[in-house]
């Protein structure tokens, strides 16, 4: 679930990027007055400006949404006892492990050591 809303969060994202990009800024109205206009009849009289910014606030709000949601499920994997910082018995059970630069009679084996014979 939280990978499709991802994957869903992502798409809304590069379609907001694109979205915005296509919007003309107030200073390209200016154009229109020379007959750069006419094209833009086909979202209707006031151009594309409509369109586009309604179409960008739902998808706003769509990533507003995942991003919530996102969220939501970042915290409640942090629940998980095996997440996060670990607990005192665990770090200190980690630091009697014995480890290669530790010298062989520095650590307390319970296990038996097999000499070897000499044949």
């Amino acid at each position: 679930m939280q990978v499709a809303i991802l994957m869903i969060h992502v798409a809304i994202a590069i379609a907001l990027v694109v979205l915005i990009l296509l919007q003309q800024g107030k200073g390209a109205e200016a154009g229109a007055a020379f007959g750069g206009g006419a094209s833009q009849t086909v979202f209707g009289s006031r151009g594309t400006g409509g369109f586009l910014s309604r179409t960008t606030a739902v998808l706003a709000a769509a990533f507003f949404a995942t991003s919530l949601t996102l969220a939501y499920f970042a915290s409640q994997a942090g629940q998980a006892p095996e997440a996060g910082i670990p607990d005192a018995r665990l770090i200190e059970q980690q630091r009697a492990l014995p480890t290669l630069d530790d010298d062989a009679r520095d650590v307390d084996n319970t296990a038996p050591v097999l000499e070897e014979s000499d044949d």
